[in-house]
C-alpha cells in the first residue's frame, strides 16, 4: 500500500487560485475528478456499484465496455440474508476489486426505502424497514472502506420511484422523513462513516436535493457530523452556486466549463463567500488524498475466491416461501424436470447503471445436473424476448414434467418488466410464466417454483404448487446457490426484507404512487411496509421477516436486565432459541418494540434488533440485544429531535413480524423535555411526564372536576343520567390531553390572563427554559 502522506490541506488551499478551487467542484470526465498538479492534487477514479464493480475501460466514455468483475447478489437479495458480517465480507471483496482496477470510490450502497413494490429500482434497495436498511448499509460501507476505498451512499434522499425522478417533488412530513426515509441513511453515515454521499435528482418539500440546505447541511453535516463530501447523481445539478451554498461539493459528471465559471463569478461578485468554497475544497481534498494514498499498486484479487463468496452469499439470501409436505430438499436420486428459460439464461442482475460484466456465470441447469444423481430433463417453457403463451413450448414442458418425480420451474420477471429508469404498473409476472406454472402443476403434484425477480410479485398459482424459493437477483453464482438449496447442501436461511402483498390495491402507497406530473404526496406517512399491514390488520401474501427452513426453531425464553429504565440508560434483552429439528440451520431472531400508551400515533411495532444465529440440531443459544433511547423514541416535531416518552413498551421477539411468541414489558422514564418552552397550548400529559411539573399537572387535572360540572349543567336537559355519566367519564379521560389554556375562561378555574402568564413563567423557570 502506498504510504499515506502527511499533508497540510489548509496550506494547499491557501496556495490555490479561485479558478483552481472551483475546478475541483466538478469532474474531469464521466468518472474522474480533476487534478491540480501545480499544488500536488491528484485525480481519483470512481465507478458505479453497488453490488459489483462497473468500471468502464475508458473513464471518459460512458458507453465503453465494462471490465469483468464479480457480480454479487443485488441489494434486495443481500438484505434478505439479514447478516451484517456477510454484508461486510461482500463489501471487503468489492473494495479489493476496486483496488485491483485502481478505483478510489464505488458508488453505493443504495439504501432508499422500498415505499412501493412498483419502484423500478427496488432490486437495488435493501428494505422497506429503515433500521434493517441502515444496518445493512453501514456494514456494506465498513467492508468497502476497510480496503481504503470510499463509498457513496445513495440516493439522498426520499428517492423512491423512477417515474419523473429528475423533477418530482416529494412531499413528506418532518416526522416521516426522519423516522422512515432519513433513518436508512443514518447508519451508513454515523456508524459506517461513509466518505461520500450522493444526492438524488428529486426535490424534497420544494427544494432540489442538490441544493437542499436542510438535508445537506443541517441533517447530514451538522446533526450527523458527516466529514466527507456530497456529490450529485449523474446530471442531478440544478443551480450550481446555490448547491454549493447548501452543502453540495462535487458535480458529476463534467458538463463543460460554464459550471466552474459560475462559481468563480459568484466569488468575484460577492454572491458567494470564498470561505464556503474553501470549506468545500477541504472536504474534497480530505477524501481525495485519503483514497489516493490508500491505493495498492499491483494488487490483484482471487476471482475464484470471490466467485465462491458470491455463491455462498446467494445461498444465504434466498428465501424459502413454501415447502408443503417437506418436498424440499430433493432426494438426489429423484428424476426432475427443469423448466423455464431462466434455467439456462439466468436473470441474475437488474438493469441500468448497476449492470455488471461478470467474471463467470453459474447456470442453474448445469448446477442441478451436477448435484443430481437421477435423470434431469429440460424444457424451455416460454420465450425470453416476448410475453406470448407459446403452446408448443408449454406442451413440451407438460409432457416432460408428467414423467418425472418433480418439476422445477424457473420463472419471474424479465429485464423488460423492471429496471432503473421506469416503474412497474402491476405486480404480475409475464402471462407466459403464469400459464406455464398452471399447466405443469396440473400434471405434476411436486412442482417447485424458483423465482428470479427484483421485487415482489403476486402469485395466483401459489395454492397449486408444493414449494416456492425466492431467489431474487442472485448474481453470477445464483445458479449454483439454487442447486445447493434444492438438494439440501445448504439449509435456506434468508428472510424477506420486504412485505409481499396479496395484490397491488393492498399496498400502502397504492393511492399515491407515483403521484402527479410534478408532485408525489407521501400520504401514508409512517405506515410503510409492515407498519401499514399491521395497522390495517391486512393479511399480506408473505409478511416482513418471513422465511422457512429445513429445520425448526423454538423461542423459549426472554428476560430483561431491568424492568424500569431512564431514557439515558441501556437495557439488555436475553432471548433463548432452540433448534428443534433434525439438521443444522440458521435462524434470524427479530426484536420489535411496541409502545403501549403513546400520546402520538405510532406503528403497532417496529424492528429494533435482529441477529442471525447458527444452531446445530437440538442446540440452544442465548442471544443478547442492547436497546437504548432510540429503540423507544419517535421524532418529535416540537423539538425537532428524537424523544422517548415516559410509558410502557412491549419488547416482542420472534421469527417474523407476524410471529413474535416472546414478550416482555419495560417502563421507560423520560429525562428529556418534549417542548422548547411551556406555552398556553402545552398539554397536561407532557407536564405529567416531567418530575418537576408532574405534581402541578396532576392537581390541575383533578381541579378540572368543577369545569366538568359546569359542562354537565349545559347538557342536563338533553341527556339522561347514564348519558351524563358517560360524558363526564370521557371528558375526564381526555382531560390530560388538553392544553394549559383550559385553566382560564369558561372551562377553567377563573384564572385571569395575568395570573396565567405568571404561571407559565413559573413553570418555565422550574424547567430551566
Amino acid at each position: 500500500m502506498t504510504q499515506t502522506l502527511d499533508r497540510n490541506i489548509k496550506a494547499i488551499i491557501s496556495q490555490m487560485t479561485t479558478e483552481e478551487k472551483a475546478s475541483l467542484c466538478s469532474g474531469l470526465n464521466m468518472w474522474q475528478t480533476k487534478a491540480v498538479e501545480r499544488v500536488g492534487i491528484p485525480s481519483i477514479v470512481m465507478t458505479d456499484g453497488p453490488h459489483g464493480l462497473r468500471k468502464q475501460a475508458n473513464p471518459g466514455d460512458m458507453s465503453s465496455k465494462s471490465v469483468p468483475a464479480t457480480c454479487f447478489p443485488s441489494g434486495a437479495a443481500l438484505a434478505s440474508s439479514w447478516d451484517r458480517d456477510l454484508i461486510q465480507e461482500v463489501g471487503r471483496a468489492l473494495g479489493e476489486e476496486c483496488q485491483t482496477e485502481d478505483v478510489q470510490i464505488i458508488l453505493g450502497p443504495a439504501v432508499n426505502i422500498k415505499r412501493s413494490p412498483l419502484c423500478g429500482r427496488s432490486f437495488e434497495y435493501f428494505s422497506e424497514d429503515p433500521f434493517l436498511a441502515s444496518e445493512m448499509g453501514a456494514h456494506h460501507v465498513m467492508g468497502v472502506q476497510e480496503q481504503g476505498v470510499g463509498t457513496s451512499v445513495k440516493h439522498f434522499a426520499a428517492n423512491n420511484q423512477e417515474t419523473l425522478r429528475n423533477s418530482i417533488n416529494t412531499m413528506v412530513d418532518e416526522r416521516t422523513l426522519h423516522e422512515i426515509y432519513l433513518r436508512a441513511f443514518e447508519g451508513p453515515i454515523t456508524k459506517g462513516d461513509a466518505w461520500t454521499v450522493m444526492c438524488a435528482y428529486n426535490l424534497v418539500n420544494g427544494e432540489f436535493c442538490s441544493e437542499n440546505e436542510y438535508l445537506l447541511t443541517e441533517v447530514l453535516k451538522e446533526r450527523w457530523g458527516h466529514s466527507g463530501f456530497v456529490m450529485t447523481d449523474w446530471g442531478a445539478i440544478n443551480e450550481r452556486v446555490k448547491g454549493l451554498q447548501a452543502g453540495l461539493e462535487l458535480e458529476m459528471p463534467y458538463s463543460g466549463p460554464d459550471r466552474d465559471q459560475m462559481i468563480v463569478d459568484a466569488v468575484k461578485s460577492g454572491e458567494l463567500d470564498e470561505t464556503v468554497l474553501d470549506q468545500a475544497v477541504e472536504r474534497l481534498l480530505n477524501v481525495i488524498f485519503r483514497t489516493y494514498d490508500a491505493r495498492k499498486e499491483g494488487f490483484t484479487y482471487d476471482r475464484q475466491e470471490h466467485h465462491a463468496l458470491a455463491r455462498r452469499t446467494a445461498a444465504e439470501c434466498m428465501v424459502l416461501l413454501k415447502n408443503a409436505d417437506r418436498l424440499l430438499p430433493l432426494d438426489p436420486k429423484q428424476s426432475v424436470a427443469v423448466i423455464g428459460a431462466f434455467a439456462t439464461n439466468p436473470r441474475y442482475q437488474g438493469g441500468g447503471s448497476s449492470h455488471i460484466s461478470p467474471t463467470q456465470m453459474d447456470v442453474a441447469l448445469d448446477a442441478i445436473r451436477e448435484a443430481a444423481q437421477g435423470e434431469v430433463g429440460y424444457a424451455q417453457g416460454y420465450q425470453m424476448k416476448e410475453d406470448v403463451v407459446d403452446e408448443a413450448l408449454i406442451a413440451e414442458a407438460v409432457q416432460l414434467a408428467a414423467g418425472k418425480d418433480a418439476a422445477i420451474i424457473f420463472a419471474g420477471l424479465p429485464d423488460s418488466f423492471e429496471s432503473e429508469g421506469f416503474d412497474r404498473t402491476h405486480l404480475d409476472m409475464p402471462n407466459s410464466h403464469g400459464e406455464l406454472i398452471r399447466r405443469v402443476a396440473e400434471v405434476q403434484p411436486n412442482t417447485i417454483i424458483v423465482l428470479s425477480n427484483g421485487a415482489p410479485v403476486v402469485m395466483p398459482w401459489l395454492g397449486s404448487v408444493k414449494a416456492v424459493l425466492e431467489g431474487y437477483l442472485a448474481g453470477q453464482a445464483g445458479g449454483g446457490a439454487v442447486a445447493d438449496i434444492l438438494f439440501g447442501k445448504v439449509n435456506p436461511s434468508g428472510k424477506l426484507a420486504e412485505t409481499f402483498p396479496a395484490s397491488l390495491k393492498q399496498t400502502p402507497a397504492y393511492l399515491n404512487f407515483p403521484g402527479g406530473m410534478s408532485e408525489v404526496n407521501y400520504a401514508e406517512g409512517l405506515f410503510v411496509g409492515y407498519r401499514y399491514y399491521e395497522a390495517k390488520e391486512e393479511q399480506p401474501l408473505f409478511p416482513f421477516g418471513y422465511g422457512l427452513s429445513y429445520t425448526s426453531f423454538a423461542y423459549e425464553n426472554i428476560s430483561l436486565s431491568k424492568e424500569v429504565m431512564k431514557d439515558s440508560d441501556i437495557i439488555e434483552v436475553l432471548v433463548t432459541v432452540r433448534n428443534t429439528g433434525d439438521r443444522a440451520g440458521k435462524e434470524i431472531v427479530q426484536l420489535y418494540v411496541q409502545s403501549l400508551d403513546s400520546s402520538v400515533i405510532r406503528p403497532v411495532k417496529e424492528l429494533k434488533g435482529f441477529e442471525k444465529v447458527e444452531l446445530q440440531a437440538g442446540e440452544s443459544k442465548e442471544i443478547r440485544f442492547t436497546l437504548d433511547k432510540r429503540s423507544f423514541a419517535y421524532f418529535n416535531t416540537d423539538i425537532h429531535d428524537w424523544f422517548a416518552e415516559t410509558g410502557s413498551y412491549d419488547i416482542v421477539v420472534g421469527s417474523s413480524s407476524a410471529d413474535t411468541p416472546l414478550r416482555a414489558t419495560i417502563k421507560v422514564i423520560s429525562t428529556a423535555i418534549p417542548f422548547r418552552q411551556v406555552t398556553r397550548n402545552t398539554k397536561f400529559y407532557e407536564l405529567l411526564a416531567i418530575p418537576e411539573t408532574a405534581e402541578f399537572a396532576a392537581k390541575a387535572i383533578e381541579d378540572s372536576a368543577e369545569s366538568i360540572k359546569r359542562m354537565g349543567a349545559l347538557f342536563a336537559e338533553s341527556m339522561d343520567d347514564d348519558g351524563l355519566l358517560m360524558l363526564f367519564e370521557e371528558v375526564y379521560k381526555w382531560k390530560k390531553y388538553d392544553g394549559l389554556r383550559s385553566l382560564i375562561g369558561f372551562m377553567g378555574k377563573g384564572m385571569t390572563e395575568a395570573e396565567f402568564a405568571e404561571l407559565l413563567d413559573d413553570l418555565n423557570q422550574k424547567l430551566g427554559l
